[in-house]
């Protein structure tokens, strides 16, 4: 019997899922807006790496090694004690930084981050989605077959 998947209702890995589609871009300018930047320290990283990532034929068939992807991470400790992490594709050091830093925040006080950072960085991605969906439906191509009538 196979389990049936789980809602991700946990607020911090939804932080993070959000953290790590942002754009780089999207993540300096709310660092570069944050009011109260905290010090912090740098734990492990930021490095980068290779991760090996894995596929299943059809969605459920065997698994096989698909090919790796560059992977970058960092934690950071923060004055006050607490302690994020950041991951992200890609080989971009600064933004698993600031992915640290936001999940060291987020830790910390929840509510702000989420108003702040975190509802403007989905709001975005859910209004480029949109875009995106529009611009592939308007490429749509309906096709039709007509049928002879001395078949």
């Amino acid at each position: 019997m196979t389990a049936l998947p789980v809602p991700d209702t946990d607020p911090r890995r939804l932080a993070l899922n959000a953290l790590a589609a942002a754009d780089a871009n999207a993540l300096t300018a709310a660092w570069s807006n944050w009011s109260d930047k905290p010090d912090f320290k740098p734990v492990r990283g930021p490095e980068t790496g290779l991760v090996m990532v894995r596929g299943r034929a059809g969605g459920g068939g065997a698994p096989f090694n698909l090919g790796e992807a560059s992977v970058s991470r960092a934690t950071v400790r923060l004055e006050s004690g607490e302690i994020g992490h950041g991951y992200c594709l890609g080989r971009d050091l600064d933004k698993a930084r600031l992915i640290a830093v936001f999940d060291a925040l987020f830790q910390r006080d929840p509510a702000t981050v989420e108003t702040w950072i975190l509802a403007p960085l989905r709001a975005g991605a859910t209004a480029a989605d949109t875009k995106r969906k529009q611009e592939t439906a308007a490429t749509k191509v309906n096709f039709f077959t007509m049928v002879r009538g001395d078949n």
